[in-house]
């Protein structure tokens, strides 16, 4: 408690940035940048460095700087035109109201396990959806398909419907739940990496899929068989939606 407490406090010194109408936009932009940061070095030294390259899951693909900012454009994009106006009319509608006491660390580990777990189903139900109605996947989701080898940068590679309806399951959730303002930016954070670490194209000794027991997550190659093959692996993170509609694929 004392230790997030301090975070909490030290964070609430720049609350007049917090409570700006910039923040959730520069917050996701620059957390998504950072995170994609070191994939995109591995995608650069992979082509030249084995000892990079024997991690990489599609070992005959490579990721150049033109498919690297076709991305990043197409995100900025996203960025400026979608997101940024809705963070201002939700700025003015809502606005932001922070707490002095941080949470509890159990309360944190739950309320991010909920969070977690609601977007994981929501994604699903979406992406399932997307996939079974081919006017939805031709109209809305194919431009996600663009790439059937997975890299980090692609993470957001989508158009203006699923950029925001996605980004609106992410943004509902922690308020549904009731979460601390801290909770909600841990939840943000832990989600876009996982996410990036989906489409990082790399199968990496600590990556998340290796740290959880059982076969409960499924990681990069779960979903760069999605990308390959289109027709399994809907959940985004948890195994167990596609276990139990039969959509789960290993190969």
């Amino acid at each position: 408690m004392f230790g997030l407490q301090y975070i909490w406090d030290s964070i609430l010194q720049y609350e007049a940035l917090l409570r700006s109408p910039y923040f959730p936009v520069l917050f996701s932009i620059t957390v998504y940048l950072s995170f994609c940061l070191p994939f995109v070095v591995l995608d650069a030294l992979s082509p030249r460095v084995a000892m990079i390259r024997r991690y990489k899951i599609q070992q005959k693909t490579s990721v150049s700087w033109t498919m690297m900012w076709s991305c990043l454009a197409l995100s900025l994009y996203n960025h400026a035109m979608y997101i940024f106006p809705l963070s201002v009319l939700h700025w003015y509608w809502r606005p932001v109201s922070y707490q002095a006491m941080a949470p509890g660390v159990l309360r944190v580990i739950w309320d991010l396990a909920a969070c977690l777990l609601l977007f994981d189903f929501q994604y699903f139900v979406w992406h399932l959806l997307h996939h079974k109605v081919p006017w939805l996947y031709r109209t809305f989701h194919k431009v996600h398909h663009k790439y059937t080898s997975t890299f980090a940068l692609a993470t957001e590679y989508s158009g203006a419907w699923e950029t925001l309806s996605l980004g609106f399951f992410a943004a509902v959730n922690p308020m549904l739940l009731g979460v601390h303002p801290m909770t909600e930016m841990l939840f943000h954070m832990l989600n876009m990496w996982l996410s990036i670490e989906d489409h990082c194209g790399y199968d990496l000794p600590w990556a998340t899929h290796r740290l959880v027991p059982f076969g409960l997550y499924g990681g990069a190659p779960h979903h760069d068989v999605h990308h390959q093959k289109f027709k399994s692996n809907y959940a985004p993170y948890f195994t167990h939606w596609d276990k139990l509609f039969g959509t789960l694929h290993s190969d």
